[in-house]
């Protein structure tokens, strides 16, 4: 087995030798020996293939002989991938050349295969043709300005063309999904003071326009003096009830400090809350004991957990909570016309990915220096793959 580098992404190679005799079909074996599988890929990973080589299904699991007939001879090489780890595995049929996915049970007799690409080569397109348009380079570069609905909906229509092009009606649920959700990056451009510029009305047209809270500037406390913050709370506003999110608009925004000397005095003294918490302005509870709030002075967007009593990054900006809340309620949308959620696994990792996409901050697990106690745990990712909370069930 080698590794080869190109100027473009490096790739994985195996000899003619480390093929036999596992696998028969020649198109897989002049990609395996030729192009290869990338070595570092946002969606695909093939760790597996580069450290071990070829290994069969049945040599992995014990009781292999409760396994199915068809999945005793599938070949492991990689898995697809989420942001801190592989999710199922992908195998390959190394007879026919096709590529599906796979969990590994305890209980061999409950594993099974889902299609996941006619070929290796088609894997390899499919996931280059959606990074390509993550990074908006390549076949999906786009002029500048190209932001909006219509930018969405073109994306998403050249995504779907070069999936059918390579599957047919054959194309598998991840790759449907990975049209419909990861083009909604594209729904908004960069902004001025804050990290978006969202279309407007956007939200309005999501929620509906009396579902939207627009503040004033007697609402917010004199904490919150940074700028672009304030007139997105003025002019764009956020969604009352945000799915997994309510805005408190019961009483004037408070800092962290009134909220808790005022409504719950006996809950948490000042010298428990943050060392920032005079600035951090309480927007409404994210979770039943944990506050969502944003720095009045730098616009970050947070999370107060009273359990934990640790402050964590949540957004980048109030622009980037709000495409958060806009992305949950449109994939909502979209499952309730296509029942993704058999997949649901598979849904949480695009989503995250389309997230990451437009707030890095939002999914990355590495602790942040400006957040002092953060321990690198973030909600969105995590809510995501609640499936016993169906986060993502319309």
């Amino acid at each position: 087995m080698s590794t080869t580098d190109t100027d473009v992404v490096g790739a994985i190679t195996l000899t003619d030798d480390e093929l036999d005799p596992y696998v028969t079909h020649a198109g897989t074996r002049q990609w395996l020996t030729g192009p290869g599988v990338p070595s570092d890929s946002t969606l695909l990973g093939f760790d597996t293939l580069r450290e071990h080589g070829l290994r069969r299904v049945a040599d992995l699991v014990g009781h292999a002989d409760e396994l199915a007939q068809e999945l005793r001879d599938q070949l492991v090489v990689g898995a697809l991938r989420t942001f801190d780890r592989d999710l199922e595995p992908i195998v390959l049929d190394g007879a026919t050349g096709e590529i599906a996915t796979t969990y590994f049970y305890s209980e061999p007799s409950l594993m099974d295969l889902a299609p996941l690409a006619p070929s290796l080569e088609a894997l390899v397109r499919f996931a280059v043709a959606t990074e390509e348009l993550t990074a908006f380079h390549g076949r999906f570069a786009s002029p500048e300005g190209r932001f909006g609905p219509k930018a969405v909906t073109e994306a998403s229509a050249a995504l779907t063309a070069v999936f059918e092009a390579g599957a047919g009606d054959a194309l598998a649920p991840y790759w449907r999904m990975a049209a419909l959700i990861r083009p909604l990056a594209r729904i908004a451009g960069p902004g001025e003071g804050l990290v978006l510029d969202l279309p407007k009305r956007l939200l309005d047209e999501e929620f509906g326009a009396g579902a939207i809270m627009r503040f004033e500037d007697v609402d917010f406390p004199p904490a919150l003096v940074h700028e672009p913050t304030r007139r997105f709370l003025r002019e764009t506003g956020l969604p009352e009830d945000g799915l997994l999110f309510h805005l408190d608009t019961e009483v004037p925004l408070p800092a962290l400090t009134e909220y808790y000397a005022d409504e719950r005095p006996d809950d948490f003294s000042a010298d428990a809350l943050p060392a920032t918490a005079d600035r951090l302005i309480r927007l409404g509870p994210l979770l039943e004991d944990t506050s969502l709030v944003v720095d009045g002075t730098t616009g970050a967007v947070l999370t107060w957990s009273e359990p934990d009593m640790i402050l964590r990054p949540l957004n980048a900006d109030i622009s980037t909570l709000a495409f958060t809340l806009w992305l949950l309620h449109r994939e909502q949308t979209i499952d309730a016309a296509h029942d993704f959620t058999d997949s649901y696994e598979q849904l949480a990792a695009i989503m995250a990915h389309t997230l990451a996409t437009v707030d890095p901050l939002a999914c990355d697990p590495t602790p942040a220096p400006a957040v002092p106690g953060d321990d690198g745990w973030r909600y969105w990712p995590e809510i995501f793959e609640d499936q016993a909370g169906g986060t993502l069930q319309a």
